[in-house]
């Protein structure tokens, strides 16, 4: 029994559960659906945030993804989960993609790769200069092997006048890429930055314009990761798409139903929630393969309120919740993020996070994430 808190500033009694995801052990690819976890960074407790990519505990890190292979998942490296733009840099980011990039040889693990503009330390002057940095981040990505994603850039929100922008820079970009890329839509819940992407803060005219990025570059877009937290608008924007262009779901509150599709289509998916839910996630997709709905719906269908609690606002801080969870399951040995940023939620939010977790029976070993629990619960104060 331990004592949780509660946003009220109350403690009440809790009493840890057993393992019951014990099943969901290492097992192949799903077959029906692409399925990408983002996946989060594991840092060094001894070293300082100065050098981001020293900052990193490699190991550890390399060690998590080779988790996710084992379970079937492919790896989205680099993206927001690992910490880019908030205590990742791009030579950070650079050395990890080469890393796990390296990794993914050695063991047959699929990998896509973010491509972003975040060395731009200063504002960008032109946009000239705003492709000139995605360019460099694509090479080291494709000269890796790993698939690129196109992410949404900052510095091109700031610039950009108008859709017209977009579609420049974005032609100037898939004319040179290797292979087909993905596409990231990082709505502004994710990272207020981005505000306005693809030229407009309305959405059906900024929909439009993705569109026709896509549709002027046959060939070149493997898919589009739709991150809005909006189901509804994400299944009109899959059917739209051109064929053999795929909708990777980035909705980490509506990825049963969006997964699971309609008579219309159904989304891939690559989602940060997919970090922690690895096991359960992979056997779920894994068991939709054989076309029960039903069975995927009640192991996945239950994960969803612990994933709107991780994502809850503001939803850039869901990052704190994936790294805590991973050290609750034993994947690394301390709850320490690059740049401090396990500050960035609270002890009950944390508390609550655990109880979610627990009751779905994801902890590999209940009895140490409880005394995990209780030994973060001390650390502020609270007594067993």
């Amino acid at each position: 029994m331990i004592r949780l808190p509660d946003e009220h500033g109350e403690l009440r009694p809790y009493e840890p559960g057993r393992a019951r995801s014990a099943g969901h052990g290492p097992g192949p690819a799903p077959r029906s659906r692409a399925v990408f976890a983002a996946a989060h960074v594991v840092a060094d407790p001894y070293r300082t945030a100065a050098d981001a990519a020293a900052a990193v505990d490699w190991d550890a890190t390399l060690a998590f993804r080779r988790h996710l292979w084992a379970h079937g998942l492919a790896v989205a490296e680099a993206m927001d989960t690992a910490q880019r733009g908030m205590g990742l840099d791009w030579p950070g980011a650079a050395e990890l993609i080469r890393r796990s990039a390296a990794e993914a040889k050695s063991c047959g693990g699929r990998i896509a790769a973010g491509v972003g503009t975040d060395q731009l330390i200063t504002p960008a002057r032109s946009l000239a200069a705003v492709t000139a940095a995605y360019t460099e981040q694509l090479a080291v990505a494709e000269d890796c092997g790993a698939q690129p994603v196109l992410m949404a850039s900052r510095a091109l929100t700031a610039l950009a006048r108008g859709p017209e922008d977009y579609l420049e820079t974005y032609g100037q970009l898939l004319r040179q890429c290797a292979g087909p890329v993905i596409l990231h839509w990082l709505g502004p819940m994710f990272d207020p930055e981005l505000t306005g992407y693809w030229g407009s803060t309305d959405l059906d005219t900024a929909t439009e314009t993705l569109l026709a990025v896509i549709t002027a570059h046959p060939g070149k877009v493997d898919g589009v990761k739709v991150s809005l937290l909006d189901a509804h608008r994400e299944i009109e924007l899959r059917r739209r798409l051109p064929d053999g262009v795929r909708c990777y779901t980035g909705d980490d509150f509506h990825y049963p139903e969006l997964i699971e599709g309609d008579e219309q289509g159904f989304s891939h998916a690559l989602l940060g929630i997919f970090d922690p839910l690895a096991p359960v996630a992979a056997e779920a997709v894994r068991i939709l393969d054989t076309g029960d709905t039903k069975e995927f719906r009640s192991l996945l269908e239950p994960t969803v309120e612990l994933s709107r609690h991780l994502f809850r606002t503001p939803t850039r801080f869901y990052k704190t919740g994936v790294v805590f969870l991973a050290w609750l399951y034993g994947h690394q040995s301390h709850f320490t993020m690059i740049g401090g940023l396990q500050s960035a939620r609270s002890l009950p939010h944390l508390a609550r996070a655990y109880e979610l977790a627990d009751r779905l029976g994801l902890f590999p070993d209940p009895d140490l994430a409880a005394f995990r629990m209780a030994s973060l619960l001390a650390v502020h104060g609270v007594s067993q």
